[in-house]
Parts: C-alpha cells; sequence; structure tokens
C-alpha cells in the first residue's frame, strides 16, 4: 500500500518524506488555506514546491464546477510538474473532465466518492486513483471501511486499473484496515502515518536492552 500525506505543510511533507515511506501527496484548497497560502500564483508555486520535496504523485484539485472550467484548471495545473494528478471532483462535468483528461494521458484523482456507484463511475472514465472518503463517512454513522471492501471487490471483478485512495484517514488504525482490506493508497495526517511505529512492548525492550548494556560496561 502506498503512503500519501494529506496536507500542504512543507515541513511535514520534509518530515514523511524524509522517513523513507512517503509515496506521494493529496492537497485541496481548504488544506492551503490552512497554511497560509492564498492567490492564483502563491497555490500554483506552492504545488511546485511540493513536488520538489517528494518523489511520487501529488493531487492538485481544480476549483471548477463546470467541464470547461476544470479542463482549463486541470491543463494549467498538469503543464506545472510531471508528478501532478489532476483532482477532480464527483460531479457529472468532473467525471466528463476525467475521461478528457484520460485520454490525454493525464493522471486523474476522482475526490469526494460516497458510494461504489460513483467510484464505478470514476474507473469507466479511466480515473488514475478514486478516493473514498472513509473519516467522513464514520461521521455520519456508515461504515467508511466497507465502502472501501465494495470498491474492491467490483474493481477486482472487471480489472480496472484505478487505484483506491482511502481518503479521510483519521488515524493510525484507519490504515490498518485500510491494508487488510487491500486499499491501493492510503492519505491521510503525519501523525497517523508515525502513529505505526508506536507500541509500549517496544519501547519496554528497548529500555531493557540500554539498561543491560549499561550494567556490562
Amino acid at each position: 500500500m502506498k503512503f500519501f500525506i494529506d496536507t500542504a505543510n512543507l515541513d511535514q511533507i520534509r518530515e514523511a518524506q524524509d522517513l523513507g515511506v512517503l509515496d506521494g501527496v493529496t492537497t485541496n484548497p481548504s488544506l492551503m488555506a490552512k497554511e497560509g497560502i492564498t492567490g492564483h500564483d502563491n497555490i500554483m508555486k506552492h504545488y511546485v514546491d511540493i513536488c520538489n520535496i517528494v518523489d511520487g504523485d501529488v493531487s492538485a484539485e481544480v476549483i471548477a464546477t463546470d467541464y470547461d472550467g476544470m479542463v482549463r484548471e486541470g491543463e494549467a495545473l498538469a503543464d506545472l510538474h510531471e508528478q501532478i494528478v489532476v483532482k477532480l471532483p464527483m460531479i457529472k462535468d468532473g467525471i466528463k473532465a476525467c475521461k478528457y483528461f484520460s485520454d490525454k494521458g493525464v493522471k486523474t484523482n476522482v475526490t469526494l466518492v460516497f458510494s461504489a456507484g460513483q467510484a464505478l463511475l470514476a474507473a469507466k472514465a479511466g480515473a488514475t486513483y478514486v478516493s473514498p472518503f472513509i473519516g467522513r463517512l464514520d461521521d455520519i454513522s456508515t461504515d467508511g471501511l466497507n465502502l472501501v471492501s465494495e470498491i474492491r471487490h467490483i474493481y477486482d471483478n472487471y480489472g480496472f486499473e484505478t487505484q483506491i485512495l482511502a481518503a479521510s484517514v483519521r488515524h493510525t488504525m484507519h490504515i490498518i484496515d485500510c491494508a487488510k482490506l487491500g486499499a491501493d493508497v492510503m492519505t491521510g495526517p503525519l501523525s497517523a502515518i508515525e502513529g505505526l511505529l508506536k507500541h509500549p512492548l517496544t519501547d519496554i525492550g528497548l529500555a531493557k536492552f540500554l539498561e543491560d548494556f549499561k550494567k556490562g560496561n
């Protein structure tokens, strides 16, 4: 399973990259605003800065909600860097734009997916990634992980190459559960990724090793 980090914070992206397990980045206008990145030129430059840190794909989201606007913005984003993946909303014009970019060999990420039917449409349109939002489904008492399972089953039935990118990952167990279900990618905060490092028996064992070493010296 690939590990993406869901942020626009360059320090956190560098930290995840230095850890040696980072495969890519997802971000959006809200995450940009959270880091104080506003204005078209600044946002575009920030995407390039992210691409210069990581080796893998970087999802950059369009703002437009109409077909022509998505194509125009998506083409500008794709021209920024070869690692850019054009992130499109799961709406009718978003699927049309996905097909447009897929036919041109531009990578796409269809986002805000909340049903297996939506994921099926995205795959039919040739999406590189489809992003089911598991945490947001959990928030409304719906099993987000079950959606990942349904999509995996459908994609395997028909050999779709679209990668399942589990988004809105909130914590470490989400990562483990997505890995069990066969998600191709997960994207979440640095804290969730670093949470995989933690186990009290590791800490106890290391402390014991160091204690024994000191006794022998």
